[in-house]
């Protein structure tokens, strides 16, 4: 496996590059704050810019590793969401990705457009052999965004994950391997 780190990855609409402090102000407007967004992930959502700035400071240092993979994705000029490796195997040569919008950018194809760059990111140049995408079932527009990415559910893991509402979550589980991957990107 070749390790890079987050390289800038460009697609027909989107860049996605490393974040900056000076992203602080459209990553708290656009998703940081807003409950909706946030309301299957594991964080709260954030109370003002400056928590905002305050854990991208901690996000930019990460990438000081060549095995941070965590990319701001940039729309018309504006950070309008984010996709990263949230667990991997270096090992067993498996990466998960985690990825959160906007909600005024919601059911555009710019998630699938993000995701899919990193996945094919994921195995053409660093040499994962799965990439893994899980999301909590009652957010099926997650599973969607896999779904059309070429990822094929693997399965439910059953009250897998705490919801902040203290509620446990059943999580899909989807995948692709390289080898569909390949035959995928080659048309078969």
């Amino acid at each position: 496996m070749f390790h890079e780190g987050t390289v800038t990855i460009t697609t027909p609409r989107l860049r996605l590059r490393r974040f900056t402090v000076k992203d602080a102000p459209d990553m708290y407007e656009n998703w940081a704050k807003d409950k909706e967004v946030t309301r299957f992930l594991s964080w709260e959502p954030h109370a003002s810019v400056q928590a905002t700035a305050e854990l991208l400071e901690d996000w930019i240092g990460a990438y000081e590793s060549e095995n941070c993979l965590n990319w701001a994705i940039e729309y018309d000029g504006s950070v309008i969401g984010s996709v990263s490796v949230v667990k991997w195997s270096e090992r067993h040569q498996w990466a998960e990705l985690g990825y959160c919008l906007g909600r005024a950018y919601w059911g555009k194809g710019i998630m699938t457009e993000a995701a899919g760059a990193v996945t094919d990111y994921l195995f053409s140049r660093v040499g994962f052999n799965k990439v893994v995408i899980s999301n909590a079932r009652d957010n099926p527009a997650s599973g969607r965004v896999a779904q059309k990415c070429g990822f094929t559910l693997d399965g439910v893991l059953r009250e897998d994950f705490l919801l902040k509402d203290g509620r446990f979550a059943d999580m899909e589980v989807r995948s692709q391997l390289r080898r569909e991957w390949k035959a995928r990107i080659n048309g078969k």
